[in-house]
């Protein structure tokens, strides 16, 4: 978060547990060579060569993600599949089970999409290179939504790292907060972590009172939450290159569309690492205007927004994060019990995020996005 490379939380996959876990995956075959090592710090993940092609494998700690939670997840991509979304398909075991539990460990297994890994060790906040690549998210963005209709389960059951949508999308912000934060003892029972939140709830008061006229259009969906370049795979490695996949859905549940685009514009269009150098001076933070406009047209050209959903954006861009903020808080405080680490979600991220939202550089984002959502051409096809 502080723009420079952490060391992961989890030791990385070893042959040997790789070699016994694929032994369970008839389809594999006998793993060969570990290809790469994710800098990613949640969880431990590699791409591994085996006798049948490449396979991506994904091992998280029971207590970030037991069999049923990664189950959720692997249901929500079974259905995008299904759908004809681009999302890596998941390797069955021979019991037929794509969730494993072993000891303190829950793995899974991927089929390594195709594609180029343009943006495999960008660091998360980081803009994309071009404004081509920028569109082409956009519109992958939007075919996943399209994809994600029809599927009806259920919000997820309170988990950490996970990006839900509950707290704001309540007529009562504050209340919500508090069912929230009593279902996550770490989180209700730290006094630092409750200022903070009272600290943001009253800074995006205004955001919520914009957005909450327009709760009642924004259909519930199933969505990634997460996308940034590097969770994109490529078709080349130009400056045009198109994505050709979206790949994990660690922090997937169920929300809204527009939620998701705002993480979007989120992750992607403002440089937040700035901001950690530079605290004291928000007017320094670069935005990416011409980005944000690629990403807006981009997904509007393949899902038109509604005018209820395009109106929304704007107050969703500032309130997206917080959820996320406290559910990642959540897991340094209560699997990795790292306050200095909390610290940093709740109050550079959460409280940070928001304050600079309130600034004159974040009301120019948010009028930006607005003035998109007046101006922008009637709704249409794909282009």
């Amino acid at each position: 978060m502080d723009g420079t490379h952490v060391d992961p939380d989890w030791a990385p996959l070893a042959m040997q547990e790789v070699r016994a876990l694929l032994r369970q995956f008839p389809e594999c075959g006998e793993p060969l060579q570990i290809l790469s090592v994710s800098p990613r710090p949640f969880s431990a993940a590699s791409v591994v060569a085996t006798q049948r092609g490449p396979a991506f494998i994904k091992r998280q700690h029971r207590s970030v993600r037991d069999r049923e939670g990664l189950l959720e997840e692997h249901r929500f991509m079974k259905h995008l599949l299904a759908s004809g979304a681009a999302v890596p398909r998941l390797f069955a075991s021979a019991l037929d089970e794509t969730a494993i539990e072993s000891g303190d460990w829950t793995y899974e297994v991927h089929e390594a999409p195709k594609g180029v890994d343009l943006y495999g060790n960008a660091l998360s906040w980081t803009p994309f290179r071009t404004v081509a690549h920028t569109r082409s998210a956009g519109q992958a963005l939007a075919r996943l939504h399209l994809a994600a209709a029809g599927f009806d389960a259920q919000r997820r059951r309170p988990r950490p790292l996970v990006a839900g949508f509950t707290i704001f999308a309540s007529s009562n912000p504050w209340a919500e907060l508090q069912r929230y934060l009593a279902a996550r003892p770490a989180l209700e029972t730290n006094l630092r972590v409750r200022a903070h939140c009272d600290e943001a709830i009253e800074l995006l008061a205004p955001f919520h009172a914009e957005l909450e006229p327009m709760l009642p259009a924004l259909t519930p969906l199933w969505t990634h939450n997460d996308l940034h370049a590097s969770n994109l795979l490529w078709s080349e490695a130009g400056d045009n290159a198109q994505a050709a996949a979206i790949i994990d859905f660690g922090l997937a549940d169920r929300t809204d569309a527009v939620h998701d685009l705002a993480h979007a514009i989120e992750r992607n269009i403002v440089e937040w690492l700035v901001l950690v150098e530079r605290p004291a001076h928000p007017e320094d933070v670069p935005v990416h205007v011409d980005h944000l406009y690629a990403l807006l047209d981009g997904y509007d050209s393949v899902r038109p927004l509604s005018n209820e959903e395009a109106t929304a954006l704007a107050p969703m861009a500032a309130i997206c994060h917080a959820e996320f903020a406290l559910s990642e808080a959540d897991y340094f405080l209560d699997i990795l019990h790292s306050e200095e680490k909390a610290q940093m979600a709740y109050d550079g991220w959460l409280v940070g995020h928001a304050r600079w939202f309130r600034s004159a550089a974040g009301g120019r984002l948010l009028d930006a996005i607005r003035e998109w959502a007046a101006n922008r051409r009637p709704l249409r096809k794909e282009e």
